[in-house]
């Protein structure tokens, strides 16, 4: 266990938490300034969040009132979420890249009377719909602005509004904190979906306090790490791992400027341990790949050879230990190659954690031998979210491991995963008829994934049970696996899979545009843009033979006929993606219809 206080409501692990660490100089977040990182201690913090909390209190927020937070990650994010927990309300947090009209819909379904946004963009949004909204009373911009619209506060006003409140009444966040009941909600998500409006998952404190306790069960993280926060906060996977578990071990956490300067971001702040999605792995496996063809043959040879070493060190360390040859052969290997490849990352990453999609095998066998570990969970919004989990030193990649202490999972007849346990949600906000339909009369969660358990209890996940396709010819075909196989090749950045009641599959193919440029400018291929590029015959032949030989070991239902290659990437602003980055498959399906008739027309 490697809690760094006792708790049983979020409000009660922050008031423990800072009154542990009160006074150390270590940091408890750090965000990107002009000078670099710069830190905010757990005094800080904690007057900050006391402030806003009797800021929002002045603003009429009381128990069971819902506050919306729209912003991208940001000491303010974390800071506006703890204050609304503390009066015993629930905030509704909100993806930035949502548009106007579905920020409008969440506000009128969980009735939001104050929402907290970041800057000028998602303000704009807001005043947009803002008449619209009968239950929203009060509008907080973090950033400093001037000429504000009417009725709208700043952060800092808010803060300002509560300190002499602070002053007065320095223990009122203990006071409060006793009032806020496990069983209390948390917070109300509403789940991108790929179809349809978006549904509000209510979480109580108990689902996310059960599933922080049974994640560090699990994976050891505490008050010496550093975390380096990315992936969105209004998504449950990041707020409860890289919020709430985080900050109950005590481990410092980092905010990056962005999803573009994850890279750098990390060679400043030199994470111990970083939570990602696939698909930086994918962009980090490709920019090596790259890099190492340009190389020379000696240095490629060097590399080959060091990665071959370390697959064969971490098969021999896993069945009784690596001889003494080659021990000596990885300390070589790690000098030449694996550590100039860890510096990449900050030089002190202890694992990453991998989550909201599939992580292609081939690509967790890849850091393994390099000397970075995936370790690689399942989860879902509805269960706050984390199922089942890899343990480090007994991962298998392919499966996302056991499922967490205290968490029942089963298959059903039809191959569905279901869950039970108090990680489960209550249910869906405004909507009896989907809560009863996800969950049955004995509180099984229905996950709508596809898949199985080994004879240990190590999950594996077949797909998503509605994205199972039926050829024509009958044969049942599961996409995401052979998606996932093709995305991991160095020319292909993004890849859909056609095949639902045809003869045979087809595939729409986002080519890795960097990667491909360097290929035509070495082979003397013209172009003046990315749409000329993908309509070239050497490209179309570079990409067909990439295919053949990605997919020679599929049977011949799962084997690619024809494809299709686009100029443009699949985007959340063009509707063809989540904001959790998953393909929205019946939209991509939509837009490109004409090009998907042609591949089926001869």
């Amino acid at each position: 266990m490697s809690l760094a206080v006792t708790f049983a409501t979020i409000p009660e692990m922050f008031l423990n938490l800072t009154d542990k660490y009160m006074h150390e100089e270590r940091p408890l977040l750090l965000r990107k300034g002009d000078a670099g990182f710069e830190p905010l201690r757990y005094s800080e913090v904690r007057d900050m969040v006391a402030q806003f909390y009797h800021g929002l209190a002045r603003l009429g927020v009381s128990q069971g009132d819902r506050v919306a937070i729209l912003s991208e990650n940001r000491p303010e994010w974390v800071v506006a979420d703890l204050a609304t927990l503390f009066h015993g309300a629930m905030d509704v947090p909100i993806f930035p890249s949502q548009t106007a009209k579905q920020v409008e819909y969440i506000l009128q379904d969980a009735g939001v009377s104050v929402i907290v946004v970041s800057n000028r963009f998602q303000l704009t949004k807001v005043e947009k719909i803002r008449r619209d909204v009968k239950s929203l009373k009060h509008v907080i911009v973090m950033n400093e602005m001037e000429d504000l619209p009417e009725k709208v506060l700043t952060f800092q006003q808010v803060l300002d509004s509560g300190a002499a409140e602070h002053r007065e009444h320095s223990n009122a966040l203990r006071e409060a904190s006793i009032l806020v009941k496990q069983t209390d909600l948390c917070t109300i998500i509403y789940t991108s979906g790929t179809t349809g409006n978006p549904k509000g998952v209510m979480l109580t404190h108990d689902n996310f306090v059960s599933n922080v306790k049974a994640a560090t069960d699990v994976i050891e993280i505490d008050d010496t790490d550093v975390l380096l926060s990315f992936l969105p906060l209004c998504h449950v996977f990041e707020r409860m791992a890289g919020f709430y578990v985080a900050w109950a071990c005590g481990s410092t956490v980092a905010y990056a400027q962005s999803v573009e300067t994850v890279a750098e971001n990390m060679i400043e702040v030199k994470p111990t341990v970083v939570i990602s999605v696939p698909r930086l792995f994918e962009r980090i496996y490709n920019r090596i790949a790259r890099m190492v063809e340009k190389d020379s043959g000696i240095k490629k040879k060097i590399f080959y050879k060091a990665v071959e070493i370390g697959r064969q060190y971490v098969h021999a360390e896993k069945h009784g230990g690596a001889g003494m040859l080659l021990r000596a052969e990885h300390r070589v290997a790690d000098k030449l190659v694996f550590s100039k490849l860890k510096q990449r990352t900050g030089g002190r990453i202890r694992f990453f954690v991998s989550g909201g999609a599939a992580l292609p095998r081939e690509l967790g066998e890849f850091f393994e031998a390099v000397g970075m570990i995936i370790i690689e969970g399942y989860g879902l919004t509805e269960s706050s979210p984390v199922i089942a989990a890899n343990r480090i030193g007994k991962h298998r990649f392919g499966s996302v491991g056991q499922a967490l202490p205290g968490v029942e999972v089963k298959i059903a007849e039809d191959g569905e995963i279901l869950t039970r346990g108090a990680h489960v949600m209550k249910g869906y906000y405004n909507n009896k008829k989907a809560t009863e339909e996800a969950i049955d009369s004995e509180r099984w969660l229905h996950t709508g994934d596809v898949g199985m358990l080994d004879a240990e209890g190590y999950l594996y996940i077949t797909d998503r049970k509605k994205h199972l396709f039926v050829s024509s010819g009958g044969k049942n075909i599961a996409p995401q696996p052979i998606e996932n196989l093709f995305a991991s090749n160095e020319y292909i950045d993004q890849f859909v899979l056609i095949g639902d009641k045809r003869m045979f599959l087809t595939a729409l193919i986002v080519p890795d545009f960097d990667a491909l440029k360097e290929y035509a400018d070495s082979h003397g291929i013209p172009y003046k843009n990315e749409g000329e590029l993908v309509q070239h015959g050497e490209i179309y032949k570079l990409i067909e033979g990439t295919i053949q030989g990605t997919q020679k070991d599929l049977a011949n239902f799962e084997k690619v006929r024809r494809f299709t290659l686009l100029d443009q990437a699949f985007s959340i602003e063009n509707g063809e993606m989540t904001s959790t980055m998953k393909i929205r498959r019946k939209a991509v399906e939509e837009r490109y219809g004409d090009l998907i008739e042609a591949m089926y027309r001869t």
